[in-house]
């Protein structure tokens, strides 16, 4: 995984590069996420393997998929990756993109781990006070863990929060042995 990431780095920064200049994160980040679904699909893989296929081809049938939106710095994008056997980084890239994106416009990841789902108000809310907490926007994903029996795990960038009752109860436990 780390080796993947480490051939990614390149392609990312230069396509974080190309979109900051022209002003178009939003746009490069919706292609690079479109262009990760397709070749993450299965089907995909086993296309982009395929040795009868020639890269003009690859090249073609992938701006085909992905349809119309792409402009010319993109489509020449997916010509470089192909050319250079490296389409199948594209989930890594767009990852790494992310980061750079959010690094930029001061955005956090935030995921949120709960015993029940949470919605609506109480979502709002929670994020409310992260955003402050963290002095930054938050992008925020849900999971539900039925395992933690009640509360909350939250996880943003390398600091938790552990407010589950899980986490309370292993407390709890730690130091009646002591």
């Amino acid at each position: 995984m780390a080796e993947l990431v480490t051939i990614a780095r390149p392609y990312a920064d230069a396509a974080f590069d190309l979109a900051a200049g022209a002003d178009a994160l939003k746009s490069w980040s919706d292609v690079l996420g479109r262009l990760a679904a397709i070749v993450a699909a299965p089907e995909m893989k086993a296309l982009i393997n395929d040795p009868k296929l020639s890269a003009d081809e690859l090249v073609k049938l992938v701006l085909d998929v992905a349809g119309d939106g792409l402009g010319e710095e993109q489509q020449n994008f997916v010509g470089v990756l192909v050319a250079n056997e490296r389409l199948q980084l594209m989930p890594e890239i767009h990852a790494l993109f992310e980061d750079l994106k959010n690094g930029k416009e001061g955005v956090k990841d935030a995921v949120i781990t709960s015993a029940f789902p949470l919605e609506g108000k109480q979502l709002k809310t929670l994020t409310g006070e992260l955003e402050a907490r963290f002095k930054a926007k938050l992008n925020v994903t849900v999971n539900v863990d039925p395992e933690l029996l009640g509360g909350v795990r939250i996880a943003v960038g390398d600091e938790v929060i552990d407010a589950s009752v899980r986490a309370k109860l292993a407390s709890m436990a730690t130091a009646l042995k002591n």
